[in-house]
Order: C-alpha cells, then sequence, then structure tokens
C-alpha cells in the first residue's frame, strides 16, 4: 500500500448522500415555484419546526437574529437535513439496502407534513415526490460508481474497508491505469464492489457537481422567493380610497437634529417583521373575509369590498415586539390606515361577560387581546394600508390588526380572518400557551441611537440621541448619564401623539478622551420611571436601562 491513500468507504457514502439530498431538495424547491409555498419541503419542514421550538430556544434566536429569525430555521433545517443524509449514505457503504430505505423514509418526512398543511393543494406533493424519486436514483448511482452496488446474495454482509480503497498518490498514474479491473466477465463476485468504480478524484468531483448544482436550484427555488418575497400580484388588485379621517400632519419638530437617529415614520421595508410563517401568504383580496363570532348576539362577516366602503381611519402608531431586547430595534412607527375595531364588534354585538377577542391568523395563528383594549377609546385597527400604500404581504396583506398599548403577540395580529369574542379563562392563544403573557401591556422604554456602540467620537463637546415610548401616556421627560455622573434631562421632540415614540436629544460639554458609557432612562406622564431592573423578555417584555460604550479620541 506504500505510495496510495485510503478513502474510507463510509466517507464516499456520506457524500453520496448530502448530494442526493441537495439533488432532491433542490429540484423540489424549484418545481414548487410553479405551485405554492405549501409545495417547498424546505419550508414545509421549517414551518412545522417553529410550534414545536421551545419558548427558550426562540428568544435568544429571536435577540440575536431579529427578523432574520425565520432564514436562520431555514439554514438550520436544511443544515440538519443534510447531516442526517451524511449518516445515512455512511450506513449505506456497508448496507446498501438499509441506506436506501433509510434515505427514502427520511424523504417521506416532507412529503407527510406537506400533506397535513390544511392551506396544501392536491397537487403540492409533485414536487417533492419528483425530487424525491430523482434523489433516490442519484444516491444508488453515486453508491455503485462509487463502489458499492452489493449483489443481491451478500446484500447484508458488510464490505472490506481494506480493499478498493487505496487510491494511487500520484495523478499520472491514476489518469493512466484504469481505476479497477473486473473479476470475470459475468460480473462481480457476490459481496464484492462494482466494476470499475470511480477514482477518489472522479468520484467526488461528480458528487461535487450534482450537489452544487442542488445548492444553485435551491438558491432560485421557492424557498428563497418565498424568504425575500415583500409583494404580489395580489397586492395590485388593492386600491386604497381616500381616508375619511387623515391622521394629523407630522411637524418637523418631531424629529431632532441628531444625525443617525432613526425617522419619525419607518418605511415598510425597515420596518421590524417578526411571525410564525416562513413564507408570508399572498391571500387575494377578493377571497378575503373577516368573520366575528363567539359570544355575540349577531354573527358579522365582512369582505374586502365591505371594508373599502366604510369611513376608513389614518393613525400613526408605533409598534413593538415582546421579544425586543433592551435598546433593540424590533420597534417601528408607520401610519396606518383601517376601520376603528370597537365599530366592527358593535355590529356584533358582544356579550356582556366577555372580556377577549380572540383573533385568528390565515396561518393559523392565535393572539390573544384584551376586548377593552378594542372597545376604548384608542386607535385599534382592522388595518389596510400602512404608509399611504396597500399592506405588503410580510406585513399582513391585505389586512391585519393594528392596536396601540399593546405588544404585537397578543394584539398585531398578520393575514386576519376572524375576531373570535371570547373569555380568557375559556381560550387560550398561540404565545401564551407558551409561557408569554396572556395581555401584554407595552412597557416605558428608551435607546440611544447616537453614538452607536463602540463608536469613535471627537475629543470636545458632544451630541447623543435617541428614542423613548410609553404608549397610552406618552412620554414626559427622558434623561441621560454620562460614565457615573448625574442624569442629566434631555430636550424631546415634538410630540405626535402619545401612541407614537418621542426623540430626544443631549448635549454633553468638553467629554475627555477615553471610554466613556452613556446610560438612558425614560418616565411617562402617568410618573412611571423606567425600571432599571434587568430581566428577560418572558413573560412581558425584557427591562433595564439602556447603556453603551462608546470612545473619544
Amino acid at each position: 500500500m506504500n505510495g496510495t491513500r485510503r478513502v474510507h468507504p463510509r466517507l464516499r457514502g456520506a457524500v453520496a448522500g448530502l448530494a442526493a439530498t441537495l439533488a432532491m431538495f433542490g429540484l423540489a424547491d424549484v418545481l414548487a415555484r410553479a405551485f405554492s409555498p405549501s409545495a417547498a419541503p424546505l419550508l414545509t419542514l421549517g414551518q412545522a419546526i417553529i410550534p414545536l421550538a421551545p419558548p427558550a430556544a426562540i428568544k435568544p434566536v429571536i435577540a440575536l437574529f431579529g427578523d432574520n429569525d425565520k432564514l436562520v430555521l431555514v439554514l438550520s433545517t436544511g443544515f440538519g437535513a443534510l447531516v442526517l443524509a451524511g449518516l445515512i449514505g455512511a450506513v449505506a457503504a456497508s448496507r446498501r439496502r438499509l441506506g436506501m430505505g433509510l434515505l427514502l423514509i427520511a424523504g417521506l418526512v416532507p412529503l407527510a407534513v406537506i400533506i397535513l398543511r390544511p392551506e396544501a393543494g392536491a397537487l403540492d406533493v409533485i414536487p417533492t415526490l419528483v425530487g424525491l424519486a430523482v434523489g433516490i436514483a442519484v444516491f444508488a448511482l453515486l453508491l455503485r460508481l462509487g463502489g458499492f452496488a452489493i449483489s443481491a446474495e451478500a446484500a447484508h454482509r458488510p464490505v472490506d474497508d481494506a480493499e478498493d480503497t487505496a487510491v494511487p498518490d500520484d495523478p499520472a498514474e491514476a489518469a493512466d491505469r484504469p481505476d479497477s479491473e473486473p473479476d470475470s466477465e459475468s460480473g462481480p463476485a457476490p459481496g464484492s464492489r462494482t466494476p470499475n468504480p470511480l477514482s477518489r478524484r472522479r468520484f467526488f468531483g461528480l458528487a461535487g457537481a450534482v450537489g452544487t448544482i442542488g445548492a444553485v436550484t435551491i438558491a432560485v427555488g421557492q424557498t428563497v422567493a418565498s424568504l425575500a418575497q415583500d409583494a404580489g400580484a395580489a397586492v395590485a388588485k388593492l386600491v386604497l380610497p381616500t381616508p375619511a379621517k387623515r391622521a394629523a400632519a407630522i411637524p418637523a419638530a418631531a424629529s431632532t437634529d441628531v444625525e443617525g437617529t432613526v425617522p419619525f415614520v419607518t418605511e415598510a421595508a425597515d420596518f421590524y417583521r417578526i411571525d410564525t410563517v416562513l413564507a408570508p401568504p399572498v391571500i387575494d383580496p377578493e377571497q378575503w373575509s373577516l368573520r366575528i363570532h363567539g359570544m355575540v348576539e349577531e354573527e358579522v362577516t365582512l369582505t374586502m369590498d365591505d371594508v373599502l366602503d366604510l369611513p376608513l381611519e389614518e393613525h400613526h402608531i408605533t409598534l413593538t415586539c415582546v421579544s425586543n431586547p433592551v435598546g433593540g430595534d424590533l420597534v417601528g412607527n408607520a401610519t396606518w390606515l383601517g376601520y376603528p375595531v370597537r365599530d366592527l364588534l358593535a355590529r356584533a354585538r358582544p356579550n356582556s361577560q366577555a372580556d377577549m377577542v380572540l383573533s385568528h391568523s390565515f396561518d393559523g395563528f392565535t393572539a390573544s387581546t384584551p376586548i377593552g383594549a378594542l372597545t376604548d377609546d384608542r386607535a385599534a385597527l382592522l388595518a389596510v394600508g400602512m404608509n399611504g400604500e396597500p399592506l405588503t404581504p410580510i406585513h399582513g396583506f391585505p389586512a391585519r390588526l393594528v392596536v396601540p398599548g399593546l405588544y404585537g403577540f397578543v394584539s398585531a395580529t398578520k393575514w386576519v380572518t376572524e375576531l373570535e369574542v371570547t373569555r380568557f379563562d375559556e381560550k387560550t392563544a398561540y404565545w401564551t400557551d407558551r409561557g408569554w403573557d396572556a395581555k401584554a401591556p407595552i412597557l416605558v422604554a428608551s435607546r440611544i441611537e447616537v453614538p452607536k456602540p463602540l463608536a469613535k467620537v471627537p475629543a470636545g463637546d458632544i451630541r447623543v440621541g435617541g428614542t423613548a415610548w410609553a404608549q397610552r401616556a406618552g412620554i414626559d421627560r427622558v434623561e441621560v448619564k454620562l460614565d457615573d455622573g448625574e442624569w442629566t434631562q434631555a430636550d424631546l421632540a415634538e410630540e405626535v401623539t402619545i401612541d407614537t415614540w418621542r426623540q430626544w436629544r443631549a448635549d454633553f460639554a468638553e467629554v475627555e478622551p477615553g471610554t466613556h458609557t452613556l446610560t438612558v432612562r425614560a418616565t411617562d406622564k402617568d410618573g412611571t420611571v423606567q425600571t432599571a431592573k434587568r430581566r428577560d423578555s418572558i413573560p412581558n417584555s425584557a427591562t433595564g436601562h439602556h447603556h453603551i460604550q462608546f470612545r473619544v479620541e
């Protein structure tokens, strides 16, 4: 064996499994573009994982990756599938039939998930079926070319790892001599490998090419297209009417002159997105309806035409996610167009014993909203527009709920289709079943936006700035502290409404070179001071003062 290197048979088997799996997912993903997101196996597998994930795993993922959490989930799902495929391939190196069976069973899992999805059509199984058939064929071919096509008489006899694994180091020698000679004209002897298996270089080159093609087809397939989706043809069908009640004009004084602070109004493309679907549904507004039922005297159903015929209202409202870390960016402010939910509920005449509205989403998500928050004087909306345009699919097209003063997981249901009037002691919702608060009022909060953490700032006078919010009460004051100094009251921008965030700025004179710490806290108009106590987001928002370090040079 001098002058040769051994390639362990299980390595070839593992590579065959990886290449076959990439081919299967890639072909199925491309074909799924002709069907629907429900037909893409990677998406369906990822979607099936979401409700199974424990809160302890969800919270750090959102805190770390924000609205990139869905991409991380898809990548993790794909990585897990590849690891499993590699293990199956390694098994197939010595037990080919077992390996083939295991790969078939693994391939049937996404097929079963697709069949069980309520929104999947009968034809949505076709891409995965075709991909699975091709993947199995590729796996069998690579096993044969790798030297693992064991005859029926010895199908369960392990291949001797020491034989036929030696490959010459010298490329010229490998090119000049045949890979192997057949044992006889009649074919391999029982328990032997395939005649003329590919050399190590050719085998890995072929498997690599197949895997690369599979990866490329995934990149142009339904999964990537769905994750990047922001608008669809269905959106063009919806023409928003002129608001019967326009939002107040936003004065220039609502923004500070601190360069680097976020705009007062968040563009739809920059607005955070946290929800439980990998591929946002694109719903035909002509097929959409809202059903109000449960503890009501009269069940009500509205179509989109019904909603657009109502006197719609515009309101500036800030939304924030309960998973937003202290100082995080899972918060945004927009101008929403919609119809007051209290007036919709009034049509159905809720029972006086009801204390909760369970909103249902097209994708099965539910949220528990205190009925009082939907029937008091706040601007709780069935929203159809955002910043003067129809909602985009990722933000709830064609209709969603927007409720000031509550975290989104109990109020901001996207793709809403039902309002079920009920009671907290009778029904629970998606996130409350996973340990979060059932009512979730937004807490007073503030963050530093300028300077950025670890930024380098010229010595001398410095100006800092950021935003603060305390919906339903409004921000009364913001205070900042440099290092261990005294709290300094910041200058507040003009308030637009109590339901929007408020920008602030502060100046510090003659700041000396070195590393400094900046801390901020806010107080609302009810006198509630933002707590310094640190806690996690479960059950109702992370708390604590936002502080950063920066360097003056």
